[in-house]
């Protein structure tokens, strides 16, 4: 291996020498940045524009001696080029007296009216859904997809600092990005190679993966994760472009006449298609906006190109620039269709010109396109999955003859770097850590410890509690997994454990089964939809800081048995038959029942065994693995149903009680345009048949200083007990929208939440007499019960502050008025 380093250390100068790169920035007298400047090597069709800020990025495989630089309304600038380095040029444009009466200067807001680029707008508006696979009854076509990974800003006290000691090759496929002039280091590369097959009147499509191959990170968890992020397609012609979890204003939008300024700039024939060329640029800060121009049609109105960067002050973490580029190709000589998609995210925790950070690159490049050549319905009714090993295992004859583009010199290398980079120590290392920082867990050989920020927790029984975990993990695709846990719990000295299998029997139809086993301490009611999770443990029962008294906790022994399949994409039938021994686990805390009519005899345990069939349906929703464990990568893209109908059976395993019991749960997010995102969440459930304080519906209190979706934070554990409910949930993040207008919290880039919940429920006669807890058992029945929300968000970049007010119920035991949660997460 050592050889082929210095093979390719060696080849790599001899390729160098034979290019021609030259990088700089182009500004006027006055010492401004020019944008979209042309350079280009003289003589030659090899060129590019500068950016915004002037700069620029040019590589040749020729040996070329001048550089011409030129832009309306300034002398042209021809340059020699000097062998060897020509970076960091700073060329002067000197202004063309002779034309400068035919330049104009566009600074500050520019008219809505008799404005020639809004009137272009509105002919875009016309005719937006007349282009593209939308103006077809039925399409197919091939997409190539190319996701990569950089390391950007890499100068030389980086790479002779300690952290890559011993790592000095990997130094030697370093390039310079066209748009930010940055030096980057690929680091990882994803292809992909589908072909895809859509029915616009059914609103039907059907993607097929024909080939995959990555470099080196194939039960990599972190970049797995990561790439999710990366997963979204951009409709330019929308009024809203979801990029990570923002809803940008597209520059083609409908409403972008009041956030845009627009300017008519140019005009010429391109491909013998006369267009226009408009720039444009936000008119206000803050905003999730862009800048940057695009060419038009004019004769069937669509785009031929356009440039997107955002706005330097959108309310946005992690993220210096994002960057969009979009080509667009003529079919029929009146259709434009996508041929080619790129996107940059520049991800830094520091939002400076020259922080160091990652790249991340999504290029899509379109092809093969078919037309109204119908596919009967029966052809979309695909399976859940359709992996074939040959799909991730193609040969490179077979990359050869199908991607849509071609790799360049640094990508190609990627895959060998990557490879030979796992084996050395040091970046193993440094590997190690960031895995841990990122999913939780520990890495070994065929298994993983953890998850580690569950490794202690406090509660008024077991006081302070360690626990450890450990799962078998060969990769993000197995098709089966073992995991299982154990805990101690220093104050009542009992050790706790918990025990889950599951195994895929068919891939197609996504048939698993399970069982698991767990012997613990937990807080019941922590939600009213009752799901049956083996290890699952909510923070209510682990939380080191609480309001109040937490005594009500029960100790819980709970087997289960399931079978899952998923017949139809996002539909999914269990059946889970399951036996649970429920007792108290704090003196000052019953689940106590009478067992007879004439309540004379009680008892303080409950042994039930239940059977349910569970139907969930998660329509829109977008998964990456085929395993068992799969991840949905646009989580706040799609609504959730869950029905369950469960029988309680008595004399089955000692089981005490007869009863059934139907749930339903309803979740929706909903993007509003500019306005952020809105969260619906519906629940109703009723159980049938008497059964005791243990297997009721406790509406969900929230006793810790932390925010948990679907809970009551103002509520007390147990203080409303039903049989029967209807629960609501909403809340909105508006994004900062309301705080970026005004002038004193607009640079905070805060962001402004909302929310109101409520509750209904009552509970029969008979249950509260089968009760002997001691405890007075209350539903909201008189009224629902409700509270409401204001809160804060991104503060500090990671702090979200919920002040929340009780509406009614203010005489219940131990009532709390008002109260304050915190969340803690790192979002875009």
């Amino acid at each position: 291996m050592k050889q082929l380093f210095i093979f390719s250390f060696f080849l790599f100068h001899l390729f160098t020498a034979a290019q021609t790169r030259v990088s700089g920035v182009v500004k006027n007298e006055a010492g401004e940045p020019v944008g979209s400047a042309n350079v280009v090597f003289l003589k030659s069709s090899e060129g590019t524009t500068t950016t915004e800020e002037g700069q620029f990025y040019l590589i040749s495989t020729g040996n070329h001696r001048q550089l011409e630089v030129s832009f309306v309304g300034y002398e042209t600038q021809v340059l020699e080029l000097q062998p060897g380095n020509n970076q960091g040029l700073e060329i002067l444009l000197k202004e063309d007296e002779e034309n400068l009466d035919e330049v104009f200067i566009y600074r500050g807001k520019t008219s809505k009216k008799n404005n020639p680029a809004i009137d272009i707008l509105r002919k875009i508006w016309e005719n937006r859904r007349k282009n593209g696979v939308k103006a077809f009854d039925h399409y197919a076509f091939r997409k190539y997809e190319k996701l990569e990974f950089d390391i950007n800003t890499v100068d030389s006290a980086l790479m002779n600092s300690k952290v890559f000691k011993g790592l000095e090759f990997i130094f030697e496929d370093l390039d310079t990005n066209h748009i930010s002039g940055k030096t980057y280091l690929p680091i990882f590369l994803n292809e992909s190679i589908m072909q895809v097959h859509g029915n616009n009147t059914s609103g039907k499509k059907k993607e097929e993966l024909l080939g995959n191959k990555n470099s080196g990170f194939n039960n990599n968890q972190i970049l797995i994760a990561a790439l999710k992020d990366l997963y979204f397609e951009v409709d330019v012609y929308d009024n809203y472009m979801r990029i990570f979890d923002k809803n940008f204003i597209s520059p083609l939008s409908t409403t972008g006449i009041d956030t845009y300024n627009y300017v008519l700039a140019d005009s010429s024939f391109i491909e013998d298609k006369w267009c226009y060329k408009v720039v444009y640029y936000p008119r206000r800060e803050n905003e999730l906006t862009f800048k940057g121009d695009f060419w038009v049609n004019d004769t069937a109105w669509a785009i031929k190109t356009i440039n997107l960067e955002m706005a330097e002050k959108a309310n946005i973490n992690w993220v210096n620039g994002i960057y969009l580029e979009q080509e667009f190709e003529v079919y029929n000589d009146s259709v434009f269709l996508l041929k080619r998609d790129f996107l940059m995210a520049d991800f830094s925790f520091e939002k400076k010109e020259d922080a160091r950070g990652i790249y991340g690159k999504k290029t899509v490049v379109y092809d093969d396109f078919v037309f109204n050549e119908p596919q009967p319905d029966k052809f979309y009714s695909n399976k859940v999955i359709s992996y074939r090993d040959e799909v991730y295992d193609r040969e490179e004859q077979f990359w050869e003859e199908n991607r849509l583009e071609p790799l360049n010199r640094n990508e190609s290398g990627v895959y060998e770097m990557i490879d030979t980079l796992q084996t050395v120590k040091a970046f193993q290392r440094a590997y190690r850590l960031a895995h841990v920082a990122a999913t939780g867990y520990v890495e070994f050989k065929g298994w993983d410890l953890g998850p580690v920020y569950n490794f202690a927790g406090y509660n008024e029984v077991e006081g302070f509690r360690l626990r450890a975990g450990a799962r078998t993990f060969f990769g993000p695709n197995d098709p089966w997994r073992i995991e299982g846990y154990g805990a101690y719990g220093f104050r009542d000295q009992k050790f706790k454990y918990g025990i889950l299998g599951q195994v895929m029997l068919d891939k197609p139809s996504r048939l698993i089964i399970s069982a698991g086993y767990r012997r613990d301490i937990e807080q019941l009611g922590a939600s009213l939809t009752n799901v049956t999770d083996v290890l699952g443990r909510s923070l209510a029962s682990n939380s080191l800081l609480t309001v109040g008294t937490n005594d009500k906790l029960s100790a819980i022994q709970l087997a289960t048995f399931g079978v899952e399949i998923e017949p139809i994409r996002n539909v999914t039938f269990q059946v889970i038959g399951s036996h649970r021994n429920l007792t108290t686990a704090s003196p000052t805390f019953s689940l106590a029942w009478y067992e007879d009519e004439a309540r004379t005899i009680v008892s303080e345990e409950i042994n039930q065994a239940e059977v349910s069939t569970v139907l969930r349906l998660t329509p829109g929703r977008k998964t990456a693995g085929f395993g068992v464990d799969r991840v949905a990568v646009n989580p706040e893209n799609f609504a959730t149903v869950f029905l369950n109908y469960s029988v309680g059976v008595k004399d089955i395993f000692n089981s005490d009680f007869n009863y059934r019991k139907i749930q339903a749960f309803y979740d929706q997010p909903w993007w509003i345009g500019g306005l952020g995102l809105a969260n619906v969440s519906l629940e109703a459930g009723k159980t049938f048949g008497e059964v005791p304080l243990g297997l009721l519906s406790v509406v969900p209190g929230n006793q810790t200083f932390f925010s948990m979706y679907n809970t009551f934070p103002l509520l007390n554990f147990y203080e409303f007990v039903t049989d029967t409910y209807i629960s609501s949930h909403f809340e909105h993040n508006f994004n900062g929208r309301i705080f970026a207008y005004i002038p004193l919290l607009r640079d905070l880039n805060l962001r402004e939440v909302v929310g109101i919940r409520g509750v209904w429920g009552e509970i029969s006669e008979a249950n509260r007499k089968l009760d002997a807890s001691g405890m007075l058992l209350v539903a909201p029945s008189r009224e629902p019960y409700w509270e409401y929300s204001v809160g804060v968000g991104n503060m500090f970049k990671f702090l979200r502050l919920d002040a929340h007010f009780r509406g009614n119920y203010f005489d219940n035991p131990d009532a709390r008025s008002f109260g304050v949660t915190a969340t803690f997460g790192f979002h875009f």
